[in-house]
Protein backbone atom coordinates (compact mmCIF):
# COMPACT_ATOMS: atom_id res chain seq x y z
CA UNK A 1 0.00 0.00 0.00
CA UNK A 2 1.35 3.21 -0.99
CA UNK A 3 2.63 6.01 2.25
CA UNK A 4 2.06 9.76 1.60
CA UNK A 5 5.30 11.93 2.06
CA UNK A 6 2.85 14.16 3.97
CA UNK A 7 2.72 11.19 6.81
CA UNK A 8 6.32 11.14 7.02
CA UNK A 9 6.20 15.03 7.96
CA UNK A 10 8.26 15.62 4.43
CA UNK A 11 7.80 18.36 1.54
CA UNK A 12 7.76 18.22 -2.28
CA UNK A 13 10.01 20.73 -3.96
CA UNK A 14 7.46 23.21 -5.49
CA UNK A 15 7.47 26.08 -2.66
CA UNK A 16 11.02 25.52 -1.96
CA UNK A 17 11.89 25.48 -5.68
CA UNK A 18 9.81 28.65 -5.68
CA UNK A 19 11.41 30.65 -2.89
CA UNK A 20 14.76 29.81 -3.78
CA UNK A 21 13.91 31.03 -7.17
CA UNK A 22 13.12 34.57 -5.96
CA UNK A 23 15.35 34.78 -3.69
CA UNK A 24 18.36 34.24 -5.93
CA UNK A 25 19.67 31.19 -4.12
CA UNK A 26 19.67 27.48 -4.56
CA UNK A 27 18.58 24.39 -2.29
CA UNK A 28 20.92 22.04 -1.19
CA UNK A 29 20.32 18.48 -2.16
CA UNK A 30 22.79 16.39 -0.33
CA UNK A 31 22.75 12.29 -1.11
CA UNK A 32 23.67 10.02 2.13
CA UNK A 33 23.68 6.20 2.70
CA UNK A 34 23.74 5.81 6.81
CA UNK A 35 22.43 7.46 9.81
CA UNK A 36 25.92 9.46 10.26
CA UNK A 37 25.13 11.41 7.03
CA UNK A 38 21.68 11.96 7.76
CA UNK A 39 22.47 12.88 11.20
CA UNK A 40 25.15 15.58 9.50
CA UNK A 41 23.20 16.92 6.85
CA UNK A 42 20.02 17.42 9.12
CA UNK A 43 22.03 19.29 12.12
CA UNK A 44 24.07 21.24 9.81
CA UNK A 45 20.63 22.46 8.28
CA UNK A 46 19.11 22.74 11.32
CA UNK A 47 22.13 25.40 12.62
CA UNK A 48 22.20 27.41 8.99
CA UNK A 49 18.14 27.38 8.87
CA UNK A 50 18.50 25.97 5.26
CA UNK A 51 15.64 24.38 3.38
CA UNK A 52 17.52 20.94 2.39
CA UNK A 53 16.59 18.22 0.09
CA UNK A 54 17.53 14.24 0.83
CA UNK A 55 18.84 12.64 -1.55
CA UNK A 56 18.71 8.76 -2.24
CA UNK A 57 20.62 7.02 -5.44
CA UNK A 58 19.05 3.59 -6.52
CA UNK A 59 22.39 2.34 -4.80
CA UNK A 60 21.99 3.94 -1.74
CA UNK A 61 18.17 2.91 -1.61
CA UNK A 62 19.88 -1.02 -2.16
CA UNK A 63 22.25 -0.43 0.56
CA UNK A 64 20.06 1.09 3.21
CA UNK A 65 16.81 -0.69 2.17
CA UNK A 66 13.72 0.84 0.84
CA UNK A 67 11.12 0.30 4.48
CA UNK A 68 14.43 1.51 6.75
CA UNK A 69 14.73 4.75 3.98
CA UNK A 70 10.79 5.13 4.76
CA UNK A 71 11.67 5.95 8.48
CA UNK A 72 14.85 7.02 8.74
CA UNK A 73 12.83 10.04 6.33
CA UNK A 74 10.46 10.44 9.03
CA UNK A 75 13.15 10.27 11.71
CA UNK A 76 14.84 13.60 9.93
CA UNK A 77 12.06 15.23 10.53
CA UNK A 78 11.74 14.38 13.98
CA UNK A 79 15.14 15.14 14.75
CA UNK A 80 15.34 18.49 13.09
CA UNK A 81 12.07 20.07 15.28
CA UNK A 82 14.27 18.13 18.37
CA UNK A 83 16.78 20.70 17.39
CA UNK A 84 14.88 23.75 17.34
CA UNK A 85 14.05 24.21 13.96
CA UNK A 86 11.20 22.81 11.66
CA UNK A 87 12.99 23.12 8.30
CA UNK A 88 11.46 21.87 5.09
CA UNK A 89 12.65 18.67 4.17
CA UNK A 90 11.93 16.87 0.72
CA UNK A 91 12.96 12.87 0.59
CA UNK A 92 14.31 12.59 -3.30
CA UNK A 93 15.49 9.62 -6.02
CA UNK A 94 18.42 10.65 -7.39
CA UNK A 95 19.37 9.11 -10.96
CA UNK A 96 16.23 6.93 -11.28
CA UNK A 97 16.84 4.71 -14.47
CA UNK A 98 13.79 3.26 -14.65
CA UNK A 99 9.64 3.92 -14.60
CA UNK A 100 9.60 1.33 -12.15
CA UNK A 101 12.06 2.74 -9.62
CA UNK A 102 10.35 5.97 -9.34
CA UNK A 103 6.93 3.99 -9.13
CA UNK A 104 8.55 2.44 -6.11
CA UNK A 105 9.63 5.50 -4.77
CA UNK A 106 6.67 7.07 -4.61
CA UNK A 107 4.53 4.26 -3.30
CA UNK A 108 7.14 4.43 -0.62
CA UNK A 109 7.21 7.95 0.45
CA UNK A 110 9.47 9.82 -1.47
CA UNK A 111 8.52 13.25 -2.30
CA UNK A 112 10.31 14.10 -4.91
CA UNK A 113 12.00 12.03 -8.11
CA UNK A 114 14.14 12.12 -10.46
CA UNK A 115 13.61 10.24 -13.74
CA UNK A 116 16.83 10.30 -16.00
CA UNK A 117 16.27 9.55 -19.61
CA UNK A 118 19.17 11.48 -20.77
CA UNK A 119 21.10 8.51 -22.32
CA UNK A 120 18.13 7.52 -24.48
CA UNK A 121 16.98 9.68 -28.10
CA UNK A 122 15.38 12.76 -27.16
CA UNK A 123 11.76 11.25 -27.76
CA UNK A 124 12.18 8.36 -25.33
CA UNK A 125 13.37 10.80 -22.94
CA UNK A 126 10.34 12.73 -23.26
CA UNK A 127 8.21 8.93 -23.07
CA UNK A 128 9.39 8.07 -20.31
CA UNK A 129 9.80 11.39 -18.45
CA UNK A 130 6.03 12.04 -19.14
CA UNK A 131 4.66 8.52 -17.91
CA UNK A 132 6.76 9.09 -14.74
CA UNK A 133 5.40 12.46 -14.31
CA UNK A 134 1.80 11.24 -14.84
CA UNK A 135 1.88 8.96 -12.23
CA UNK A 136 4.12 11.06 -9.52
CA UNK A 137 0.84 14.09 -10.34
CA UNK A 138 -1.30 11.75 -8.90
CA UNK A 139 0.26 11.88 -5.18
CA UNK A 140 1.35 15.52 -5.88
CA UNK A 141 5.13 14.33 -6.07
CA UNK A 142 7.74 16.43 -7.57
CA UNK A 143 9.20 15.03 -10.82
CA UNK A 144 12.55 16.46 -11.57
CA UNK A 145 14.15 15.68 -15.57
CA UNK A 146 17.81 16.10 -17.28
CA UNK A 147 18.71 17.09 -20.59
CA UNK A 148 22.34 16.66 -21.55
CA UNK A 149 24.48 13.99 -20.55
CA UNK A 150 27.40 14.40 -17.68
CA UNK A 151 30.58 12.92 -17.55
CA UNK A 152 31.74 11.02 -14.85
CA UNK A 153 31.16 8.14 -12.20
CA UNK A 154 28.89 7.95 -9.06
CA UNK A 155 27.35 5.33 -7.78
CA UNK A 156 25.73 3.33 -10.62
CA UNK A 157 25.48 6.33 -12.93
CA UNK A 158 28.27 6.29 -15.57
CA UNK A 159 29.03 8.34 -19.27
CA UNK A 160 32.45 8.72 -20.17
CA UNK A 161 31.73 11.87 -22.29
CA UNK A 162 29.52 14.92 -21.71
CA UNK A 163 27.00 16.10 -23.88
CA UNK A 164 25.96 19.60 -23.37
CA UNK A 165 22.05 20.39 -22.90
CA UNK A 166 20.70 22.01 -26.27
CA UNK A 167 18.80 25.08 -25.75
CA UNK A 168 16.84 24.71 -28.17
CA UNK A 169 15.11 21.64 -26.75
CA UNK A 170 14.44 22.90 -23.16
CA UNK A 171 11.09 24.35 -24.38
CA UNK A 172 9.45 21.22 -25.89
CA UNK A 173 10.88 19.10 -23.10
CA UNK A 174 9.44 20.90 -20.68
CA UNK A 175 6.21 21.40 -22.19
CA UNK A 176 5.40 17.85 -23.21
CA UNK A 177 6.77 16.34 -20.12
CA UNK A 178 5.36 18.72 -17.54
CA UNK A 179 8.42 17.84 -15.49
CA UNK A 180 8.45 20.26 -12.05
CA UNK A 181 12.41 21.26 -12.46
CA UNK A 182 14.82 20.40 -14.81
CA UNK A 183 18.49 19.18 -14.59
CA UNK A 184 20.86 20.18 -17.53
CA UNK A 185 24.88 20.11 -18.30
CA UNK A 186 26.65 22.86 -18.63
CA UNK A 187 30.43 21.27 -17.76
CA UNK A 188 29.44 19.52 -14.19
CA UNK A 189 30.72 16.09 -13.60
CA UNK A 190 29.87 13.33 -11.73
CA UNK A 191 32.36 11.76 -8.98
CA UNK A 192 36.02 13.05 -7.24
CA UNK A 193 37.68 12.90 -10.79
CA UNK A 194 35.58 14.87 -12.77
CA UNK A 195 38.09 16.85 -14.95
CA UNK A 196 41.48 15.41 -16.92
CA UNK A 197 43.71 18.43 -15.54
CA UNK A 198 47.45 18.92 -15.06
CA UNK A 199 49.56 19.90 -12.43
CA UNK A 200 48.69 23.90 -12.39
CA UNK A 201 45.99 24.25 -15.11
CA UNK A 202 42.73 25.60 -13.90
CA UNK A 203 39.89 23.48 -14.78
CA UNK A 204 37.29 24.53 -17.33
CA UNK A 205 34.74 27.04 -16.31
CA UNK A 206 31.03 26.07 -16.43
CA UNK A 207 29.11 27.14 -19.62
CA UNK A 208 27.28 30.14 -18.46
CA UNK A 209 26.18 30.92 -21.66
CA UNK A 210 24.01 27.83 -22.04
CA UNK A 211 22.55 27.97 -18.96
CA UNK A 212 21.61 31.65 -19.28
CA UNK A 213 20.00 30.65 -22.75
CA UNK A 214 18.03 27.71 -20.94
CA UNK A 215 17.11 30.57 -18.81
CA UNK A 216 15.74 32.77 -21.31
CA UNK A 217 13.97 29.92 -23.56
CA UNK A 218 12.25 28.90 -19.87
CA UNK A 219 11.71 32.15 -17.67
CA UNK A 220 11.16 31.35 -13.92
CA UNK A 221 11.70 27.16 -14.45
CA UNK A 222 13.76 25.39 -11.65
CA UNK A 223 16.90 24.34 -13.51
CA UNK A 224 19.34 21.94 -11.51
CA UNK A 225 23.20 21.22 -11.50
CA UNK A 226 24.48 17.63 -11.04
CA UNK A 227 27.90 16.62 -10.08
CA UNK A 228 28.42 19.94 -7.99
CA UNK A 229 30.70 18.74 -5.27
CA UNK A 230 34.10 20.92 -5.33
CA UNK A 231 36.39 18.24 -4.75
CA UNK A 232 37.83 20.19 -1.51
CA UNK A 233 41.55 19.89 -1.54
CA UNK A 234 42.05 19.73 1.90
CA UNK A 235 39.95 16.55 2.23
CA UNK A 236 41.46 14.79 -0.87
CA UNK A 237 45.41 15.80 0.63
CA UNK A 238 43.99 14.28 4.31
CA UNK A 239 43.22 10.90 2.65
CA UNK A 240 46.22 10.82 0.84
CA UNK A 241 48.50 11.90 3.74
CA UNK A 242 46.55 9.01 6.00
CA UNK A 243 47.33 6.15 3.46
CA UNK A 244 44.55 6.85 0.73
CA UNK A 245 45.38 7.36 -3.29
CA UNK A 246 43.68 9.80 -4.91
CA UNK A 247 45.29 11.53 -7.66
CA UNK A 248 44.07 14.54 -9.65
CA UNK A 249 40.94 14.82 -7.80
CA UNK A 250 39.68 18.14 -8.78
CA UNK A 251 35.60 19.64 -8.61
CA UNK A 252 33.85 22.59 -9.51
CA UNK A 253 35.09 26.18 -8.09
CA UNK A 254 32.76 27.22 -5.41
CA UNK A 255 32.79 30.81 -6.94
CA UNK A 256 31.28 29.49 -9.98
CA UNK A 257 28.80 27.28 -8.04
CA UNK A 258 27.70 31.15 -6.58
CA UNK A 259 27.30 32.40 -9.45
CA UNK A 260 24.59 29.62 -10.93
CA UNK A 261 22.93 29.89 -7.32
CA UNK A 262 21.97 33.47 -7.91
CA UNK A 263 20.45 32.58 -11.55
CA UNK A 264 17.86 29.98 -12.41
CA UNK A 265 19.39 27.47 -10.30
CA UNK A 266 17.74 26.79 -7.83
CA UNK A 267 18.59 23.00 -6.73
CA UNK A 268 22.55 21.97 -6.51
CA UNK A 269 23.49 18.49 -5.90
CA UNK A 270 26.59 17.02 -4.08
CA UNK A 271 27.48 13.79 -2.73
CA UNK A 272 31.29 13.24 -3.85
CA UNK A 273 32.33 16.31 -0.95
CA UNK A 274 30.45 14.64 1.72
CA UNK A 275 32.22 11.17 1.00
CA UNK A 276 35.91 13.16 1.06
CA UNK A 277 35.28 14.33 4.19
CA UNK A 278 33.74 11.17 5.77
CA UNK A 279 36.42 9.02 4.61
CA UNK A 280 38.75 11.81 5.21
CA UNK A 281 38.60 11.82 8.99
CA UNK A 282 37.87 8.42 9.49
CA UNK A 283 41.65 8.00 8.09
CA UNK A 284 43.08 10.28 10.17
CA UNK A 285 41.01 8.80 13.22
CA UNK A 286 42.40 5.71 12.36
CA UNK A 287 45.78 6.16 11.50
CA UNK A 288 46.34 8.14 14.72
CA UNK A 289 44.06 5.83 16.96
CA UNK A 290 45.59 2.39 15.31
CA UNK A 291 43.82 0.58 18.77
CA UNK A 292 40.86 1.48 18.10
CA UNK A 293 37.69 -0.51 17.07
CA UNK A 294 34.51 1.08 18.05
CA UNK A 295 32.52 2.60 15.01
CA UNK A 296 31.40 5.09 17.25
CA UNK A 297 34.75 6.61 17.92
CA UNK A 298 35.79 6.73 14.58
CA UNK A 299 32.23 7.92 13.13
CA UNK A 300 31.79 10.32 15.73
CA UNK A 301 34.90 13.31 14.30
CA UNK A 302 33.80 11.88 10.50
CA UNK A 303 30.19 13.21 11.54
CA UNK A 304 31.31 16.49 13.40
CA UNK A 305 33.36 17.31 10.21
CA UNK A 306 30.24 16.58 7.44
CA UNK A 307 28.41 19.20 9.97
CA UNK A 308 31.03 21.53 9.36
CA UNK A 309 31.16 20.71 5.55
CA UNK A 310 27.38 20.86 4.71
CA UNK A 311 26.75 24.31 6.71
CA UNK A 312 29.94 25.90 5.20
CA UNK A 313 28.01 25.09 2.02
CA UNK A 314 25.02 26.81 2.64
CA UNK A 315 26.31 29.67 4.11
CA UNK A 316 28.94 30.74 1.65
CA UNK A 317 28.42 28.29 -1.77
CA UNK A 318 24.65 28.02 -2.07
CA UNK A 319 23.07 31.16 -0.27
CA UNK A 320 20.60 28.72 1.83
CA UNK A 321 21.43 29.91 5.13
CA UNK A 322 18.69 31.49 6.34
CA UNK A 323 15.79 30.45 4.25
CA UNK A 324 14.41 27.96 6.10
Amino acid sequence: MAVSYRELGLVNTKEMFAKAMAGKYAVPAYNFNNLEQLQAIITACVQTKSPVILQVSKGARDYANATMLRYMAMGAVAYAKELGCEIPIALHLDHGDTFETCKSCVDFGFSSVMIDGSHHSFEDNVALTKKVVEYARQFDVTVEGELGVLAGIEDEVSAEHSTYTNPDQVVEFVERTGVDSLAISIGTSHGAYKFKVKPGESVPPLRFDILEECERRIPGFPIVLHGASSVLPAYVEMINQYGGKMDNAVGIPEEQLRKAAASAVCKINIDSDGRLAFTAKIREFMAQNPSKFDPREYLKPARAELVKMYAAKNENVLGSAGRA
